[in-house]
């Protein structure tokens, strides 16, 4: 049986999770709208205003944050090459969430925009 700690810190957890995707999904909605291709330079940029983002930082503590950050031995390219996720296995949240936005916007008339698989 759980206590209701552990129940607390998933919760928070699906909390972050969720303010994470909407902000990252509110930033790429900005690129998509000027037709901005997902490169791997602008999704590094997202990431980084993503994290920076101070509602998210006032929202959730420090500890659950870091959660979102990856190993440093996870290398993903800083070019101005059109993002592959053929690359990885598995990128993380944050790169995740704005390449599903482009995907989704290259489904619905803006194929231009579409990740390389």
């Amino acid at each position: 049986m759980e206590s209701n700690g552990e129940n607390l810190s998933r919760e928070q957890f699906a909390r972050a999770v969720r303010d994470l995707e909407l902000i990252t999904r509110q930033i790429a909605a900005r690129y998509i709208e000027q037709d901005v291709p997902l490169t791997w330079r602008l999704l590094h940029a997202i990431e980084t205003e993503a994290v920076a983002d101070l509602g998210f930082a006032g929202r959730h503590e420090a500890a659950l944050r870091e959660l979102f950050a990856w190993p440093d031995d996870f290398h993903f390219p800083e070019t101005d090459d059109v993002v592959d996720v053929a690359l990885s296995d598995a990128l993380p949240a944050v790169f995740a969430f704005p390449a599903d936005a482009y995907e989704q916007a290259a489904r619905h008339g803006r194929p231009q925009l579409a990740v390389a698989h």
